[in-house]
């Protein structure tokens, strides 16, 4: 068996999904998969390091011994769920948390101790997977269309698939071997933000609050002004754009808006710039597949079929075999295995980087 570990903690900031997976015989079989939630005290760190702040070194590098621990739980987790034990393991493939996306200046920085991760679970750590395609001129992101296209790509089929994360983005897979795929703007990260500022929740379950609510045609038509969407691929973006200070700063020309009625077109807003970004690099595509947590919600996922106006049917990646929360787990778990192979992971058509790089860096158990 090729046995590795996937751990993803993305921009939502909830806590870490990880996945244990078996590449042997060039195929991808999940033996196991877990989730272990951050606490609210690390939650609120990680967002309050989103932003500059007094004695941000020390508290990021706190921050990351935290989410190693938080990872190794996962780990241990995961070999349990599997009877499998640390020594069988090829190596963790760890993304760490998103705290600074700037290709633009020729960085990203995602947070983790991978040397505590390695440590802690005795298994070789595989980590900081985006840096080498920045350095190579790249976006650093997204990763995970290479891993989609393998897949979940189809000779003859062109697919897209859609991670709706807090960020979203899509992977065209044309049936040809060719892929494209970019971020496509907010996916949760907006909409979970707002319910927690009026309802104190993490998140919308289903979409209901967004579903009382209507939406404000002004106000969508404000947040669409947004450059970012006018961008051609390869782009990227993350919390750096996207966050409350954008949004306020376009909330202060609509005064006592209903909240319900904001989150409703936040809602929309994502559904509308997916739709988009599907028909202008994905059109008479077969399906449209849906991964990450925007899949479980389902008034996104009914706005997003009326944007599309019914000329890609709209599924979640469980109609091809794999949980939506799955994936990303299982696509850095690839990462790991790619690595290892001394193998490429990235694809310069999406990132823009100058050419094909193996990613990532090694922390021995």
């Amino acid at each position: 068996m090729a046995l590795y570990i996937g751990l993803m903690s993305g921009t939502s900031l909830d806590g870490v999904d990880g996945a244990l997976a078996d590449f042997s015989d060039a195929a991808t079989r999940t033996l196991a998969a877990a989730y272990v939630p951050f606490p609210t005290a690390l939650r609120a760190e990680l967002m309050a390091l989103q932003a500059a702040g007094a004695n941000e070194l020390e508290r990021e590098a706190l921050a990351a011994n935290q989410i190693a621990i938080h990872y190794a739980q996962c780990v241990a987790e995961l070999l349990r769920q599997g009877g499998v034990a640390a020594g069988a393991v090829s190596a963790v493939a760890a993304h760490g948390q998103t705290i600074r996306h700037r290709p633009e200046l020729g960085f990203t920085r995602q947070t983790n101790n991978p040397a505590l991760l390695a440590e802690l679970c005795g298994i070789d750590v595989v980590a900081d997977f985006r840096s080498r395609d920045v350095a190579a001129g790249g976006q650093g992101a997204p990763l995970v269309p290479a891993f989609h296209q393998a897949l979940f790509g189809v000779a003859g089929l062109r697919r897209v698939v859609a991670n709706i994360g807090g960020i979203a983005n899509i992977s065209v897979l044309h049936g040809d071997g060719r892929v494209d795929g970019f971020d496509t703007g907010p996916g949760n990260v907006l909409m979970d933000s707002w319910i927690a500022r009026h309802q104190g929740r993490e998140y919308d379950a289903d979409g209901a609050w967004a579903a009382s609510g209507t939406v404000v045609p002004a106000l969508l038509a404000a947040l669409l002004a947004e450059p970012y969407f006018a961008l051609p691929a390869p782009k990227s973006t993350g919390r750096d754009l996207f966050h409350m200070d954008w949004l306020d700063a376009r909330l202060s020309a609509f005064p006592q808006l209903a909240p319900a009625d904001v989150q409703a077109t936040l809602t929309r807003l994502t559904a509308v710039t997916l739709a988009r970004a599907v028909a202008q690099y994905g059109g008479g595509a077969d399906a449209l597949y849906i991964c990450g947590g925007g899949a479980y919600n389902g008034t996104l996922l009914r706005d997003l079929a009326a944007a599309l106006d019914g000329k890609v049917a709209v599924a979640s990646t469980e109609a091809l075999g794999v949980a939506p929360n799955r994936v990303e787990a299982l696509a850095f778990a690839w990462l790991g295995y790619r690595f290892n192979a001394r193998l490429a992971g990235n694809l310069p058509a999406v990132t823009g980087a100058a050419g094909p790089r193996v990613l990532g860096a090694l922390y021995p158990r």
